[in-house]
């Protein structure tokens, strides 16, 4: 009997684990059915100020498709700063996207795809549906979706871990200056997600959207919950930003466990909550008629939601304790500014600026809005190269006299300053840094041209030496006082090739002058020998040649112009710059004497050129399938490009013994 009932034990043991096994299956199903075609592989080219200018970085992230009409959400940290966006569809499909909002207190995003560049007969949308995150329960079986690492688009499976996952160490997540730890509590899952699942969804076994992939901390992920992102992307999509009330107040869970309510930890200087009488160690227990709590962290973000959420203007009726006695409160909310303004690049200045806010004005102590505050400042540039130089969190008050309120003053001063100058000018601008009031003269305006010394015309012979140094002239069975060079390379079409001269060629003498040659610090004896000569001479140069004696006349011509001669052009706008090929280019690259092509001289880092994967040396054959082999035809083309507004540049270019098309794709309104 006992051995029966043990064998019916496992077959229902089995059956069951089978069943499981089946339903999960039905479950992936489902979500892989209702969400996967809707999910996209963002790529976007963001800008950040740093080193005194506006930076391009290229990364990836995954968002998910939740209108017909083309809304995306995903993460503010993925294209909150984009300045160009391409979304690549479940089946391949490239459709380029605008952002419609952001919101960095709660990592949304939502952007919409360009919808109408889609061609006739394409695809209709599969279009993902949010859940209730507030079902949501420990334990729930989940799929985290999204492009790792900007690959295609994956599934993971894993369960619910936490509800209310908050970070740690409060404010250790910051996205332009907000605490996004104030508003999210995360649902943590162990679903496993990697870089790139960022702004992708966490869905249900129903296939519905119950999270916004945010984080991932070892094996945990942490999700925005659906709710919130439902709501906040719905606002952003309507207005573009998310109107937030603002009241002052700072709190924290209360001391005592037992105790209801939340503490007031601070309240910030002429804010609503200072003018109705709050102060910190006060107790709150309502607010607007609704119980609050906060005894853990966790219970924090609830409080918030509700405070921030509240109407902006409206009269809030607050009641607590303050020193153990009853109290009822008063404040009318204002509107809550964002923590930082975003930076602007003033070239001319080599710095990145920006305005202030509310709470970035107190937090630099100042009494009102009014100043440009400094960003970052460009080594080398003007703002860094003046006496006292400007530093980050510098306020500037004044230039020339004219009074600084806001960053257009700035704009507008300079460009009036320096309009139709040609050099820098000497600036008096008065600024502040922390109490103290500084002076300084800063240059601003275009660089100086750089005067490049024009050498002479000298004749050269078109070889490469290397000097008879007493170890190789033993090596080579000479005499110990021999002196001269011996020839490592003959250049083509050169003085040297037509002579017959040839690669292993001992040279003693020219014109029976002794090349007085024999340490390696000789390198130079013999070309400031030949310098003496002027273009079209006659020289001899005497030496051996497989131990046979060799003389040799050599007609001298004039030197080719070297690199540092030839014209150039710096494209201000994509940052890069490009100059006519050199002899040296030409015989670096095994170019032939009429090949056609610029070279690539410098690229900017985290400019557009830079974006596009142009680098240094590279050999631009073709821009658009045009050959443009002199500076000033390829500057006319890309002056023209830029006035059109181009939507593509093409550059076809050589890069060592490869050649590849590279795209260069602006966004004009942030190139201007």
């Amino acid at each position: 009997m006992t051995f029966k009932y043990s064998i019916f034990a496992i077959l229902i043991y089995v059956s069951a684990h089978a069943d499981q096994v089946t339903n999960s299956n039905l479950a992936l199903s489902q979500a892989v059915k209702n969400v996967y075609p809707a999910i996209v592989r963002i790529e976007v080219v963001s800008e950040r100020g740093s080193s005194g200018r506006m930076m391009k970085s290229r990364a990836t992230g995954s968002g998910v498709i939740i209108s017909k009409s083309g809304r995306v959400v995903t993460n503010h940290h993925v294209a909150g700063n984009g300045t160009r966006i391409s979304c690549r569809l479940h089946d391949g499909e490239e459709v380029m996207a605008d952002l419609l909002g952001a919101d960095p207190m709660t990592d949304i995003a939502v952007l919409r795809l360009r919808l109408e560049d889609r061609s006739k007969g394409s695809r209709a949308l599969t279009v993902a549906k949010f859940g209730d995150s507030d079902q949501v329960e420990m334990g729930d079986i989940c799929f985290a979706m999204g492009s790792p690492a900007g690959l295609s688009q994956s599934v993971t499976r894993g369960i619910i871990s936490n509800v209310a996952l908050i970070s740690p160490n409060q404010g250790s997540f910051r996205l332009d200056g907000e605490n996004v730890g104030e508003l999210v509590r995360w649902l943590g899952h162990d679903a496993i997600i990697f870089p790139g699942n960022s702004g992708g969804p966490l869905v249900d076994e129903k296939g519905f959207i119950i999270g916004i992939n945010e984080v991932g901390i070892g094996s945990l992920g942490g999700a925005i919950p659906s709710n919130l992102a439902d709501q906040v992307s719905q606002e952003l999509a309507q207005n573009g930003m998310i109107d937030r009330s603002w009241t002052g107040l700072e709190c924290q869970p209360v001391l005592d466990p037992k105790e209801d309510g939340l503490l007031v930890a601070g309240i910030i200087k002429d804010s609503p909550a200072e003018k109705a009488g709050i102060k910190p160690g006060d107790i709150i227990k309502k607010y607007d008629g609704k119980k609050v709590m906060a005894r853990i962290a966790e219970d924090l973000p609830v409080f918030n939601q509700l405070v921030y959420g509240m109407k902006v203007g409206k009269k809030i009726k607050i009641s607590g304790l303050s020193k153990e006695k009853k109290m009822i409160w008063t404040l009318t909310t204002s509107s809550r500014e964002s923590a930082f303004t975003k930076e602007s690049e003033l070239k001319s200045w080599g710095l990145t600026i920006r305005n202030f806010t509310l709470m970035s004005s107190l937090e630099a102590r100042r009494s009102n809005k009014e100043g440009a505050q400094v960003h970052s400042v460009g080594r080398g540039g003007a703002s860094y190269s003046a006496k006292p130089n400007l530093i980050p969190g510098d306020v500037i008050t004044s230039i020339g006299g004219n009074p600084v309120k806001a960053v257009n003053d700035m704009v507008r001063i300079t460009n009036m300053i320096i309009k139709g100058k040609e050099e820098p000018v000497p600036t008096l601008v008065s600024f502040e840094r922390d109490l103290a009031q500084l002076l300084t003269v800063v240059k601003i305006g275009p660089e100086s041209v750089e005067n490049r010394p024009v050498q002479a015309w000298k004749p050269w012979l078109g070889v490469s030496t290397q000097v008879l140094t007493r170890e190789l002239t033993e090596s080579l069975n000479l005499p110990k006082s021999t002196k001269g060079v011996r020839i490592a390379e003959v250049f083509p079409r050169t003085p040297a090739e037509k002579a017959g001269i040839q690669a292993g060629d001992l040279l003693f003498r020219i014109d029976g002058q002794v090349i007085q040659a024999y340490r390696s610090e000789d390198a130079e004896v013999f070309g400031n020998m030949i310098k003496e000569y002027k273009p079209g001479s006659l020289a001899l140069f005497s030496g051996l040649r497989h131990n046979k004696t060799l003389d040799l006349n050599v007609t001298l011509e004039k030197r080719p112009e070297p690199a540092n001669e030839l014209p150039d052009y710096e494209e201000e706008t994509f940052e890069f710059t490009v100059r006519e090929l050199s002899f040296g280019d030409r015989v670096n690259q095994r170019l032939q004497e009429k090949e056609p092509g610029l070279i690539i001289e410098n690229v900017e880092p985290a400019g557009w050129a830079s974006l596009a994967g142009l680098r240094q040396g590279d050999l631009i054959l073709k821009v658009n399938g045009k050959t443009l082999s002199k500076v000033e035809l390829f500057e006319w083309e890309m002056n023209r490009l830029i006035k059109d507004k181009s939507k593509q540049i093409v550059f076809f270019v050589k890069r060592g013994i490869h050649t590849l098309f590279l795209e260069l794709e602006p966004d004009w309104d942030d190139t201007q």
